[in-house]
């Protein structure tokens, strides 16, 4: 038989490299799945957007009791926008790696809510509302449970019929609701306060006495308050999600040590400090006509914020001709800011994403040191035109101040997020041990002198009683708990600068119907502070999470190129446009000349300059066209090169690692 003969066929070849792929395939499926790695991924994409946070993977990995989701989605409607469709897409995915990293704790009921159906019903019973279009009802949503516990997340408006919210915040949101309905009590805050937050008696027969704020009425909805005055003792921070301080005025050094202990072994801690407090001033708890005087309006944290690397002036608040606000009677405020979101400059965190502005009153300036060895992130700043003036004048809102006032150019903060491994403000220790060190040596001093006096009659008592001494000095004192000096856990501090912020008068649009009080939020002020305590209270692991970035980015080569062309197009477009009204005026200047029953004659030159003119329009419409098919070429360039990147890119690089290890294994062979 000759050579060629014995050659097999080109299609037969083909058949057999057919063949052979199937079986690598269905072999390395097999291979995978015996291996248990079958859900594992690879996340290459630039912000890992496949990839959950390790804060939920922490939440999920601490889960005691299974938590199920039931995700009620209407598929089937053709009312249900491609936008929306694309959300389910994309909230597939995310759930299945929910339930992949969860193992048995976390289970997916996937629900079709159509018309007269139980799943419908269910999604009416778990409190989410359809939006209806031409009496059809279409849901999507999710409802998070836990033993007897739900929370509802919807993400179709009702109203509307389109997203609820921004697909970047899913994650958070659904972290956030697992991390709720799977804890076994509500989450204890401890609150300190020189304000009488909670209402109290009328000062006086037949007055009124004073309402609880707005916000401690909203924060025991949702939280167990536990007032723990202005003089705690050791706080717990298994038992307390967060302190929230608010106005902490004349603290006094052991307070602070409490709360340094309690931030050092992991604590979360919420303070509203203020250089000068209306709030304060009117409803401090004081009667000024019986000059009895209220609480202090200004608060700080003197030796905690040292320590941490942050200062602030309790004697001047911060100015700021960009952001300040108009009031009342057309009076400038310019310590009161109103900042926008520009004033924000972490734009991805989950406090402050989606708030229009807020509104702070004579708020601190905080500036910060650095030292503390911890990471400090602005969540709220003032503009580069702020600067500091007095407490007093700005209270008044002193007009002259608008005259006179001139930025220092500093950066003030008015939100700070400090987070990390802190260390002890109070290296040598709790000064309540020194003060009653100090109240023992006085009393041993004063015994001391004492002594002399009695010597002569107490001998013979001393003498008898020497044994019953010595059992005394042997007996062992108890051990004094030592104070920490060092992290046990990473902490978090959230300082505002203000108080007046969260004041009724300040935040809240407030109607009394008898008992019943309806209140209104004016502006951000009560979403900022809220937004921090959920997210700490909620679980320490979502302190500081971030907004995910989006599945669909834009293509910014593409628009920086369709700009560019664009300019010079238009460039174009503009200079043809100048060149035809200039023309077209010298036309109606010739026709304005014409005398009544005569017809307008054009000379041989402004034919000419006619023709000229709409031969410019010819080219420049040719330089157009020519312009739009080079950046055509070039998109098109682009995304086949994506295209080639991504077909082959992702497969050569896997047959490369087969050949590496197939060689690798191949030498460790001829080796033996």
């Amino acid at each position: 038989m000759s050579k060629e003969g014995s050659k097999l066929h080109p299609a037969g070849r083909a058949i057999l490299a057919i063949i052979a792929l199937v079986v690598i395939v269905i072999s390395g499926n097999m291979l995978v799945a015996s291996l248990g790695i079958g859900h594992k991924t690879l996340d290459l994409t630039e912000d890992r957007i496949h990839t959950l946070s390790d804060g939920t993977k922490n939440i999920l990995e601490e889960l005691a009791a299974p938590v199920e989701i039931r995700y009620y989605a209407s598929r089937g409607s053709r009312y249900m926008s491609e936008e929306v469709k694309l959300q389910m897409q994309r909230l597939d995915d995310l759930l299945a790696e929910y339930e992949n990293l969860s193992g048995d704790k976390l289970r997916i009921e996937d629900l079709n809510p159509e018309p007269d159906t139980d799943a419908e019903d269910s999604a009416n019973l778990d409190g989410l509302t359809g939006a209806s279009f031409d009496g059809e009802n279409l849901y999507f949503g999710l409802a998070v449970s836990c033993l007897d516990r739900i929370v509802t997340i919807p993400l179709l408006s009702p109203q509307t019929g389109r997203l609820a919210m921004d697909e970047t915040m899913l994650e958070y949101e659904i972290s956030r609701a697992i991390a709720e309905v799977s804890a076994t009590r509500k989450p204890v805050i401890g609150l300190m306060s020189a304000l009488d937050l909670a209402g109290g008696p009328a000062g006086m027969p037949g007055q009124r006495p004073p309402q609880p704020w707005v916000i401690y009425n909203q924060l025991q909805q949702a939280y167990e308050v536990d007032d723990l005055t202005m003089t705690p003792g050791e706080i717990d921070p298994d038992k307390y999600k967060l302190v929230l301080l608010i106005h902490p005025a004349e603290i006094t050094p052991e307070a602070e040590f409490a709360i340094d202990q309690y931030l050092l072994k992991g604590g979360t801690v919420v303070a509203c400090v203020d250089p000068f407090s209306v709030a304060a001033q009117m409803t401090g708890g004081g009667n000024p006509m019986m000059g009895m005087p209220g609480a202090p309006t200004s608060s700080s944290l003197p030796t905690l914020m040292k320590a941490w690397g942050v200062e602030m002036a309790t004697n001047q608040v911060v100015g700021d001709g960009r952001y300040q606000t108009v009031m009342n009677g057309n009076r400038p405020g310019l310590a009161v800011l109103t900042v926008p979101q520009e004033g924000m400059p972490q734009e991805d965190s989950i406090i402050t994403k989606d708030l229009t502005s807020v509104t702070l009153f004579l708020p601190g300036g905080m500036t910060k040191t650095g030292g503390a060895g911890i990471s400090i992130d602005t969540l709220v700043k003032a503009s580069p035109e702020a600067g500091l003036v007095d407490n007093m004048p700005a209270s008044r809102l002193d007009p002259s101040l608008v005259t006179t006032f001139r930025p220092d150019g500093k950066t003030y903060d008015l939100v700070l997020h400090l987070h990390g491994s802190f260390k002890t403000a109070f290296p040598d220790g709790d000064p309540a041990a020194k003060t009653e060190e100090a109240a023992g040596e006085a009393e041993e001093e004063q015994d001391g002198d004492a002594a002399p006096a009695e010597a002569a009659d107490t001998t013979p008592a001393t003498e008898a009683t020497d044994g019953d001494a010595n059992e005394e000095e042997a007996a062992p004192e108890e051990p004094k708990a030592t104070s920490l000096t060092k992290a046990e856990k990473n902490g978090n501090v959230f300082l505002i600068s203000d108080v007046d912020a969260f004041y009724d008068n300040f935040a809240y649009q407030v109607q009394r119907l008898g008992n019943i009080q309806l209140a209104q939020p004016i502006n951000g002020n009560s979403s900022l502070l809220f937004n921090v305590i959920d997210q700490a209270a909620s679980s320490t692991h979502l302190i500081g999470s971030r907004s995910r970035a989006a599945t669909s980015r834009p293509f910014t080569v593409f628009r920086e190129m369709e700009a560019d062309a664009n300019q010079k197009v238009g460039a174009k477009i503009q200079e043809f446009q100048d060149e035809a009204n200039e023309a077209q005026q010298r036309l109606n200047e010739l026709q304005s000349q014409k005398t009544r029953g005569t017809e307008l004659y054009l000379t041989p030159e402004q034919e000419q300059e006619i023709k000229k003119l709409r031969s410019q329009e010819v080219d420049a419409r040719k330089q157009i066209r020519e312009l739009e098919k080079g950046l055509r070429r070039e998109k098109d360039a682009i995304a086949a090169r994506i295209i080639t990147y991504n077909i082959a890119g992702v497969p050569l690089v896997i047959i490369l690692v087969g050949l590496g290890l197939f060689a690798t294994r191949r030498a460790r062979t001829r080796a033996r």
